[in-house]
C-alpha cells in the first residue's frame, strides 16, 4: 500500500513538473510569439551570432585605427565611411528590396559582407593594412549594409504570421542591442588574445550562421511586391512627399536626425575616451561599449513592459533627457566604474527613445508606404551618422573628446527642450490632418 502511494506520489510530482516546464514554455511564447515560427528561430539564432561578430569588428577597426595614427578624427572619418552609404543608398535599397526576392538579397549581402571582413582580415594579419584600405573597405561594407538594412526589415513579415509580426520586430531589436553587449566585450579580450586582424577573421566567419540559417528557412512564395511598374524615382518621391505632409511622422524624421548627428556620435569616441582619458587597453574599451549596450537592452525591455502605460510623448522626452544628463555625467567622470554607470544610465534612456518612436512610425504609418517611409527613417538614423562622427571627431581634436561629446548632448537637450514647446502645436497639426485625411475619404 505505501510502496503504490509513494509510487502514486512520485507519479504526481513528475506530473507536476512536465506541468510546469510546459506552463514555463507556453508563457515565454505568449511572451515572445515570434518563437514559434521554425524560421525566426533559425534566423534569430543565426542573426545573433553575426552581430557580435559585426560589433566585434567595429570595436577592433576604432582600435586599431587609433593604433595606427593616434587621431581621434581619424577615427571618426573611418566610422563616418561605414555608415555614410547609408545616407545616400539607403531609398535605393528600398526600391531593389521592393524588386526583388528578401531572402536572395539576403543570402548575397551576407556574402559579400563576409568576404570583405575576411579581406580586412588578411590585410591585417600580413602587415599591409592602411588607413585608407580600411576607410575604402569600411564604405563598401557600408554600401552593402544599405540594402541588407531594410531587406531584413521586410523579410521579417515573410518569415513569421501576421500577429506575430510586432514580436519579431521587438526580438530583432533585441538582437542588436544583445550583440551590443557580447561584441564590444569579446572584442576587448579578442584583440589582447589574437589582435585586431583575428579579430576580422572572427567576424567573417560569423557570418556562415546567418548564411546557414537563411539557407534553412523556407517560406511561402513572397506575397506581391508593390510599385514594381512604378519607375524607382517616382516610387521614392512619393514616400518623401507623405513623410514631409504627415506632421508626427515628419516630426519624429526631424527630431532623430539631431539626435542621430549630435547624440549618437559619442559612440565613434569611446576608444579614444578609454585609452586616453582613463588609460585602458582594449578590454577597457569593450567594458565601455558593453555598459552602454547593456543599458540599451534595458531599455528594449523597459519600452515593453510599459507599452500601453506611460504616454508616447513622455516615454520619448523623458528617454532623451535621462540619454543626454548621463551622457554629460559621463564627461565628467574621472573613476572608470562611475563612467560605466554613466553609459548604463544612457543607454536605457536613448533605446527607451528610440524604440518608442520607432514603434510609433510604425503604427502611424499607412500600409502602402510603410516600406518607404522605414526606408526614410533609416536613412536619417543611420545615414547622418557620418556627419556626427566627423563632428565629434573635429571638435575632439581642437577642444579635447569630453568638451566635444559635451557640445553635443547639449544640442540634443535643446532640441528636447523644443520639441516638448511645441508638443501642443504638433499635436494639434496631427489632429486637422487625421480629419483632412479622413474628408478626403483616404
Amino acid at each position: 500500500m505505501n510502496d503504490q502511494a509513494d509510487q502514486s506520489i512520485k507519479g504526481n510530482d513528475n506530473s507536476a513538473e512536465e506541468l510546469s516546464a510546459g506552463t514555463m514554455k507556453e508563457r515565454v511564447l505568449s511572451a515572445f510569439p515570434a518563437f514559434r515560427s521554425r524560421n525566426f528561430r533559425l534566423y534569430f539564432i543565426g542573426q545573433i551570432v553575426s552581430m557580435i561578430g559585426t560589433w566585434l569588428q567595429m570595436v577592433a577597426q576604432g582600435w586599431l585605427v587609433l593604433e595606427m595614427t593616434g587621431s581621434a578624427f581619424q577615427v571618426g572619418v573611418v566610422a563616418a565611411a561605414s555608415s555614410l552609404p547609408t545616407l545616400f543608398l539607403s531609398l535605393i535599397g528600398g526600391v531593389i528590396v521592393d524588386r526583388y526576392n528578401r531572402k536572395t538579397i539576403l543570402l548575397w549581402t551576407q556574402s559579400f559582407s563576409m568576404a570583405l571582413a575576411l579581406l580586412l582580415g588578411i590585410f591585417t594579419l600580413t602587415g599591409a593594412v592602411t588607413v585608407p584600405i580600411i576607410i575604402m573597405l569600411a564604405f563598401l561594407l557600408g554600401c552593402v549594409a544599405a540594402v541588407a538594412t531594410p531587406a531584413i526589415q521586410a523579410f521579417l513579415s515573410e518569415m513569421v504570421e501576421r500577429d506575430q509580426l510586432h514580436s519579431a520586430v521587438a526580438l530583432n531589436a533585441a538582437i542588436f542591442n544583445a550583440s551590443r553587449v557580447i561584441g564590444p566585450a569579446i572584442a576587448g579580450l579578442m584583440i589582447a588574445w589574437i589582435g585586431t586582424g583575428g579579430a576580422f577573421m572572427v567576424n567573417g566567419l560569423s557570418y556562415v550562421a546567418v548564411i546557414v540559417a537563411l539557407l534553412a528557412i523556407h517560406t511561402a512564395t513572397p506575397r506581391a511586391k508593390p510599385f514594381v511598374h512604378q519607375p524607382p524615382l517616382q516610387s521614392i518621391r512619393d514616400g518623401i512627399v507623405y513623410t514631409w505632409e504627415h506632421p508626427l511622422i515628419r516630426t519624429i524624421v526631424l527630431f532623430v536626425s539631431v539626435v542621430s548627428i549630435f547624440g549618437w556620435s559619442f559612440m565613434s569616441m569611446l576608444p579614444v575616451v578609454a585609452k586616453q582619458t582613463f588609460g585602458m587597453g582594449s578590454d577597457g574599451m569593450g567594458y565601455l561599449f558593453s555598459a552602454f549596450g547593456l543599458g540599451s537592452l534595458s531599455g528594449t525591455f523597459l519600452v515593453s513592459m510599459s507599452s500601453g502605460r506611460i504616454r508616447t510623448s513622455a516615454m520619448v522626452i523623458g528617454g532623451i533627457l535621462v540619454f543626454s544628463l548621463g551622457l554629460t555625467a559621463f564627461t565628467f567622470a574621472t573613476d572608470a566604474r562611475l563612467a560605466l554607470g554613466f553609459l548604463f544610465i544612457s543607454g536605457i534612456g536613448m533605446l527607451s527613445a528610440f524604440a518608442t518612436m520607432t514603434a510609433t512610425v510604425q503604427r502611424l504609418v499607412e500600409d502602402r508606404y510603410r516600406g518607404r517611409v522605414m526606408s526614410i527613417y533609416l536613412m536619417v538614423l543611420m545615414g547622418f551618422m557620418p556627419l556626427g562622427n566627423l563632428q565629434v571627431g573635429f571638435l575632439s581634436e581642437q577642444f579635447g573628446t569630453a568638451v566635444a561629446i559635451r557640445i553635443g548632448s547639449i544640442i540634443v537637450l535643446l532640441a528636447t527642450a523644443f520639441l516638448f514647446s511645441y508638443r501642443k502645436e504638433i499635436q494639434a497639426a496631427w489632429r486637422e490632418y487625421r480629419e483632412d485625411r479622413q474628408d478626403k475619404g483616404e
